[in-house]
């Protein structure tokens, strides 16, 4: 969509996957979240085009260092990973006690205590597909 901001930063780790939440670290790097986090930067957005293999939704490795974009305002197409995702709704963001289906900075349709944060102005657009698809909204 038009109403997008996406800046290109350097990363400051590994990402389990994009379309994860990141913030900025000391450095100035764009980071995976950490549990002691309570607010989010961006989403990590993945190029496009590519000149990889053609991968599902969720199942590209980012690189661990280099320059990527990052999606500051705007609509992504995420997966949500725990609950159901209603329009409007709050998106809650994964800060610890990551797993494979549930990744530190992944998106939540639940709260999970202290493994969780709200980030303000981050929302639901619809609810999710079978698989989990749904589109958020970041800073609008």
């Amino acid at each position: 969509k038009s109403q997008s901001t996406i800046e290109a930063h350097f990363l400051g780790g590994q990402f389990a996957a994009y379309g994860l939440f990141g913030k900025l670290d000391s450095s100035g790097n764009f980071s995976p979240l950490a549990s002691s986090d309570t607010a989010v930067y961006g989403l990590l957005v993945r190029a496009y085009p590519t000149q990889s293999a053609s991968n599902a939704q969720g199942t590209a490795t980012p690189a661990a260092s280099g320059p990527a974009d990052v999606l500051r305002r705007g609509y992504m197409t995420v997966t949500c990973n725990a609950g159901t995702a209603v329009k409007g709704a709050q998106v809650y963001v994964r800060v610890a006690n990551g797993t494979t289906q549930k990744p530190i900075g992944g998106i939540e349709a639940v709260a999970d205590g202290a493994n969780t944060i709200a980030p303000t102005n981050v929302i639901f657009m619809s609810a999710a597909d079978a698989s989990g698809n749904v589109e958020i909204s970041h800073n609008i």
